[in-house]
């Protein structure tokens, strides 16, 4: 007699994948193109050791917001970015986000003050205010950005005890909402009406997987009154491990920036770093790489979207950035939600879910993991 005929091998039920880190797939780090621009921008930022290596020099003096070549490249590159002016005089070289919302708080606030954020936030936020000896007040997230009205009545709670407003205006970690034109408008009002600053983290600023208009919070400040500080970084753009970003913001609110004591004692923290930037961004090769950066996570997002729905979850599409925020539906995957509140306390059923860091495959393995 015949032998039974063998059965197929059993599939293999699918597995979560680490949709947690917030990181760049390693792919995006080793092109060709980024590899080459990279290295003839240092080997020309060696060229000018002399200055680059040193507190600064005889006609420039210290450089403390910066060396001003890098300034000036910066300006440049961000000017065509943006489609705005940018005078490098109100921009500061910093060692990426987090030191620009540190160095924000350090210069613009004190321990006892009163710091709002959005809920949910970009949730590390939270630690660094809170290194800073401030308290938190959360307000609500509505479909075209931070709610307003919220802030404008914490306010009215606590005359003069809000000093800082921290908000991801662009490309929201975790939701991917991008503040209306009309509530930038009025949370500068309110700044200004009842004395607070505004840190505006706008790290995904130039991810954008679709033509943007969307001008950094900085263009609404008023220079009679600032109230911004726009805070950038190329690290969702290049890498994290580059650790060059800026502040954009009108000179009296840079300016003592410089009193800090690790600076006024150290100087700009990434003069040499950033200033190996300068052939990269002045060689259209770093708006090459961000074409890249930006097609390919596009990419990305659309791929978790449509897998998404098809395992029978309500998504927004972001148009930028690096996560999309998905409520569960009984499986979890990702970073929970509680974490992106001021106390645990909301959000339990939800999702953070970075696209930038894992293959196509495990992308679509991780979501079909969710399948009821």
């Amino acid at each position: 007699p015949f032998p039974p005929p063998s059965r197929p091998p059993a599939m293999s039920p699918p597995q979560a994948q680490d949709f947690i880190k917030g990181w760049p797939h390693a792919e995006l780090l080793q092109t060709t193109q980024l590899r080459e621009a990279l290295l003839a921008s240092f080997k020309k930022g060696l060229d000018m050791s002399h200055q680059y290596l040193n507190y600064g020099d005889k006609e420039n003096g210290a450089y403390m917001l910066g060396h001003p070549a890098f300034r000036k490249a910066l300006a440049d590159f961000l000017s065509k970015q943006y489609g705005q002016p940018v005078d490098p005089k109100t921009l500061m070289s910093t060692g990426g986000a987090s030191m620009g919302t540190d160095l924000a708080c350090r210069v613009h606030c004190k321990p006892g003050d009163i710091a709002i954020v959005e809920e949910p936030t970009y949730y590390l936020s939270f630690s660094m205010v809170r290194d800073r000896g401030m308290s938190l007040l959360g307000v609500p997230m509505e479909p075209d950005g931070i709610d307003v009205g919220a802030v404008e009545k914490l306010c009215q709670q606590n005359p003069g005890k809000i000093k800082m407003l921290y908000t991801v205006s662009v490309h929201h970690n975790p939701t991917g909402i991008t503040m209306s034109d009309e509530k930038r408008k009025k949370l500068v009002a309110l700044a200004k009406e009842h004395k607070f600053m505004i840190c505006s983290d706008e790290a995904y600023q130039l991810l954008n997987f679709e033509k943007s208009t969307v001008k950094p919070m900085f263009y609404y400040d008023d220079p009679a009154d600032p109230r911004v500080l726009s805070v950038g970084t190329f690290s969702k753009l290049i890498g994290p491990g580059v650790k060059v970003g800026w502040i954009q913001a009108h000179e009296a609110l840079l300016k003592p920036m410089a009193n800090i004591g690790f600076i006024d004692s150290g100087n700009n923290p990434v003069i040499f770093s950033s200033c190996n930037l300068i052939d990269f961004l002045e060689s259209g090769g770093m708006a090459k790489h961000l074409d890249h950066v930006s097609a390919d996570l596009g990419a990305r997002c659309a791929l978790i979207c449509r897998k998404l729905r098809e395992v029978g979850l309500e998504v927004v599409q972001p148009k930028g950035g690096y996560f999309v925020w998905v409520k569960s539906k009984g499986k979890q995957t990702g970073r929970n939600g509680q974490d992106m509140s001021v106390n645990k306390d909301k959000f339990g059923d939800c999702m953070r879910l970075c696209f930038a860091w894992l293959s196509t495959a495990q992308i679509e393995e991780g979501i079909e993991f969710l399948r009821p």
